[in-house]
């Protein structure tokens, strides 16, 4: 899957993020995952959500560089672009909410390149009682 450099412009919560992307903003959700709610109108602010969202807020500051990889379906009904977000160092973002006990998986066909990966790492982490999984 190709993918693009983005850049940071400022984090909504914990999968969700607004990045100057090829010139344009773009309101991004991260694929595959779904960290607990912080700022949706209608919901309460979800168990660990705050947690979740501090801890994106602090890996993905703005002006951080990042780099971009779609899967098939563009955008969600909300019209996000739907992404996997990588920092330049390689480190997997969407991957790391997982292993650290930030977010569950949310599988959504057709994007579901990662869906079998994303799986095991929930199943350490709930296994190891990491961050949601101890306190929720």
């Amino acid at each position: 899957m190709p993918s693009d450099v983005a850049s940071v412009i400022r984090v909504i919560d914990g999968d969700t993020v607004v990045l100057r992307l090829q010139g344009t903003i773009e309101t991004v959700r991260l694929i595959g995952i779904d960290t607990p709610e912080t700022v949706h109108p209608t919901k309460p602010v979800g168990c660990f959500g705050p947690e979740a969202s501090a801890f994106t807020h602090s890996v993905l500051k703005p002006k951080t560089q990042v780099r971009v990889q779609r899967d098939v379906e563009a955008r969600d009904r909300y019209q996000r672009l739907l992404v996997y977000l990588y920092l330049i160092d390689g480190t997997f973002i969407n991957q790391e909410l997982l292993r650290l006990g930030f977010a569950r998986t949310m599988n959504i066909a057709p994007n579901t390149a990662f869906a079998t990966k994303f799986a095991s790492i929930e199943t350490v982490a709930r296994e190891n009682q990491i961050g949601l999984w101890l306190k929720c």
